[in-house]
């Protein structure tokens, strides 16, 4: 399966360039390599441990759709990743089940994401909110995903022009660097009412206008940890997600993306305040923003473990 656009090189050639860059890096073996999450660059570390036999840590470990194709390739990359990894720390329950369900040869640590201790951490140092005085609801939407490229973005572009057209809603569209999302993006909403394309941003600034927005629309795997931490409501603009307890939480909902999907879940959550607030709540199921220290002090045991010679 191949999700590349003309011009653009595969994400596979990119982890076989990062595992022969950090190769040699590995002459004078570490005790321990960490990768964390599930990119190229952490696949490509994982793979370059395994051939210098050097023992492997994940950090956000055994997240799982079921479908290799949802999301691509990022869900085969975490399943080799964890297949190598002899310390494996996983986010929730749900995730740590689906090691053991898979049978992975290494330890499995309940840690929470370390992704919830820096989204506290950057909203607890943010300025007070401020929300400029506006008669509609701000909707945030970010999309990038492999998945999504092509029919997927011209679909949701559409669903967000219907949007802003119809009033009942501001719209802010971070545009991502990725030429081709951008360019679509851009052809089909330059010039809409109520719309604006905003240049990409830093973390802080990006969780600053999660907190002051009223919804979030995204297909982002880190913006479905932050919203309901932050408690805004999430439309998730994919048909899979690797993280079902933010569903659970009520805090998001799946809408895929279909164009008449995505217009109605919108409609009826600014129709309708209860549904609304159900999912306003701030609820954690990724973490209590405590996930570095335990990893800190799971891998410091491990260490003093190997060192210590046996009798």
């Amino acid at each position: 399966m191949s999700l590349n656009c003309p011009g653009e090189a595969s994400p596979h050639n990119h982890v076989d360039k990062v595992a022969a860059a950090i190769g040699p890096l590995l002459g004078d073996p570490p005790d321990l390599l960490v990768v964390q999450g599930d990119t190229s660059s952490a696949l490509g570390g994982a793979r370059a441990a395994a051939l210098a036999g050097v023992p492997l840590a994940h950090v956000e470990a055994g997240l799982r759709t079921g479908d290799p194709a949802l999301p691509w390739p990022e869900e085969a990359y975490r399943i080799e990743i964890d297949a190598l990894a002899g310390l494996l720390f996983a986010p929730t329950d749900i995730s740590a089940g689906n090691l053991r369900d898979e049978g992975v040869p290494g330890d499995v640590h309940v840690t929470g994401n370390t992704g919830i201790d820096a989204l506290l951490a950057v909203a607890a140092d943010l300025p007070g909110s401020w929300v400029r005085e506006r008669t509609l609801p701000l909707l945030l939407v970010t999309c990038h995903r492999r998945e999504n490229w092509g029919a997927g973005i011209q679909s949701i572009a559409t669903a967000l022009g219907v949007l802003a057209a119809e009033g009942i809603a501001e719209l802010e569209i971070v545009v991502p660097p990725n030429a081709h999302v951008a360019t679509a993006l851009r052809d089909q909403l330059g010039g809409c009412p109520n719309l604006t394309l905003l240049e990409p941003c830093d973390h802080r600034l990006l969780v600053q206008r999660m907190r002051d927005c009223d919804l979030v629309l995204s297909d982002s795997g880190g913006m479905q940890e932050e919203a309901p931490a932050l408690g805004v409501p999430l439309l998730v603009l994919r048909d899979k997600t690797e993280r079902p307890e933010g569903i659970a939480t009520g805090n998001m909902r799946l809408v895929g993306t279909c164009a008449e999907t995505i217009v109605a879940e919108v409609r009826r959550l600014l129709a309708d305040p209860i549904a609304y607030v159900a999912m306003a709540r701030p609820a954690f199921p990724y973490g209590d923003g405590r996930a570095a220290p335990r990893i800190a002090t799971i891998i410091a045991e491990w260490l003093v473990t190997r060192s210590t010679p046996r009798p």
